[in-house]
């Protein structure tokens, strides 16, 4: 029989991504007319849109009519942004700038995803009113596309998040399961970074907070400007890779904590701990504890399965 399509829509770019496929998941089961758009990894479930490409961008919005639409694409690698600037700012600032443009023709409201690297970490918490200062390309250009898309649009909203992780296609996808091989393989002793203090958050959570803030604003017109959202859990690489390890009840004695500031690839803020209370104060969040998120994402990959009775059973 025919199913409703849902009247609100919404559109998400970079739905291919680690934090793109839990948007579209979660505003799809939640009764939203969800349309993702990806590049690379697109077909067959999403629109192949290059954001670069100004008249796709300004065809897909102006065909499908969004009332919101949340802008997950980015170059998150920072060492990738150190090495190739240009095609970074390009797709960070100038693609980001011309979606809030095209959102505004539409009246669309904009959710622009940004990060706690525009902070240096030096005096955490950060509260969304604090003076940001990137310490690295990637926080520069991340900063550039929050002034470019409330220059464009005043009806945005800036998410700044933290380190993301959750049920990843490739253990590569996020900077906290990438360890997993590392703990894992117990045989051969391996450096942690226990300097950089971080806030795993779950990108399911971080769907959440999209919905809701989106939700939330198609009620009060009030809702724009910046907001932070973040895991509450403070760990170093080190304490991550332990809690992973103890999370799948494997050893790690193999694990070494180096304390040092990390002299190779980006500069890195020491600890840029994100104040929610603005978010929270709206009645808006939803926190998953680390060590739940991590089974759950970690499971698959999982190379010992003798395991899977004691986790799971």
């Amino acid at each position: 029989e025919d199913v409703a399509v849902p009247s609100r829509r919404v559109l998400i770019t970079g739905a291919t991504g680690l934090l793109g496929r839990a948007v579209f998941k979660e505003f799809n089961e939640n009764n939203w007319n969800a349309v993702g758009c990806g590049y690379r990894r697109a077909q067959p479930r999403f629109e192949q849109i290059n954001l670069l490409d100004s008249i796709a961008v300004h065809d897909i919005i102006h065909e499908f009519q969004p009332h919101v639409i949340v802008h997950c694409a980015a170059e998150r690698r920072p060492d990738v942004v150190e090495s190739q600037p240009d095609a970074a700012s390009q797709l960070n600032v100038a693609a980001s700038a011309n979606l809030a443009k095209e959102a505004a023709g539409v009246g669309a409201f904009l959710i622009y995803i940004s990060t706690d690297y525009v902070f240096d970490g030096t005096s955490p918490p950060y509260k969304e009113t604090d003076v940001p200062n990137p310490l690295n390309l990637y926080g520069k250009t991340k900063l550039e596309g929050e002034k470019a898309v409330l220059e464009n649009n005043e009806e945005t909203a800036v998410l700044r998040i933290p380190v993301l992780y959750g049920e990843v296609e490739r253990l590569e996808e996020s900077a906290v399961t990438v360890m997993f091989d590392k703990v894992q393989f117990s045989n051969k002793s391996a450096n942690m970074d226990h300097w950089q203090q971080r806030f795993p958050t779950n990108v399911k959570d971080v769907a959440a907070v999209c919905r809701q803030l989106a939700e939330k604003r198609m009620l009060d017109p009030s809702i724009k400007g910046t907001f932070h959202w973040s895991g509450n859990e403070q760990m170093t690489k080190y304490e991550m890779a332990c809690a992973i390890a103890d999370a799948f009840n494997l050893p790690s004695s193999h694990l070494r904590p180096i304390t040092d500031s990390p002299v190779v690839g980006a500069l890195r803020p020491k600890n840029a701990q994100l104040d929610c209370s603005k978010l929270e104060m709206l009645g808006i969040g939803q926190r998953t504890p680390f060590r739940a998120g991590i089974r759950e994402s970690l499971w698959p990959f999982l190379v010992d399965k003798r395991w899977r009775q004691t986790v799971f059973h």
